[in-house]
């Protein structure tokens, strides 16, 4: 994993490697008895940090509150609806690696996906984006074998379902929502 200290904006290698994976290529596609199809992500991952600026409007936008600060957040990627996935800097002077991995979504739902980027990576290869991993509350295993091999070449944490990644990350941070909407105007 990339180690970078709390004020670089450096994108780490395994999320461009992240951010050149297709979610929408027919690989991902799920197709029931009738024929009709749905992808299993609904993820667009981009291949750097949104700027410091745009970040900043968009979390001022999303909480309501033109004083908020965005400084903690480096926005990754988002949902079809325009949902956030982001790094939230909040462990003082670790790497961005060692940062928890949140999401905001686009009607004001929130939560934490990962408690680090390498658990991010194990999250993405048990089948679950960012949104589907904050806002779901069963986490069944749909392992994806590409992004498997590529939680394999990046990760630094041992290999864990997403259910037992979102549930420990939630622990850590069980007040991640409410701090958030506490923000918001």
């Amino acid at each position: 994993m990339d180690h970078t200290t709390e004020t670089d904006r450096g994108f780490p290698a395994a999320l461009a490697e992240v951010a050149r994976f297709d979610f929408y290529d027919d690989h991902f596609l799920t197709v029931d008895e009738d024929g009709d199809g749905e992808y299993r992500f609904d993820f667009e991952p981009v291949a750097r940090f949104e700027s410091a600026e745009w970040t900043t409007r968009m979390f001022r936008s999303w909480t309501g509150n033109p004083e908020a600060d965005a400084d903690a957040y480096l926005v990754f990627g988002q949902d079809g609806t325009g949902g956030r996935a982001m790094i939230w800097r909040t462990r003082p002077g670790r790497p961005l690696a060692d940062q928890p991995v949140v999401f905001l979504g686009s009607e004001g739902e929130c939560g934490v996906v990962a408690g680090n980027l390498s658990d991010f990576l194990w999250v993405l290869a048990d089948g679950y984006g960012p949104m589907e991993a904050a806002l779901a509350e069963e986490h069944p295993s749909h392992p994806e074998d590409p992004l498997v091999r590529l939680a394999e070449r990046h990760a630094t944490t041992r290999r864990r379902t997403a259910r037992e990644i979102v549930t420990e990350a939630r622990a850590e941070f069980p007040t991640f929502e409410e701090d958030i909407h506490a923000l918001c105007r």
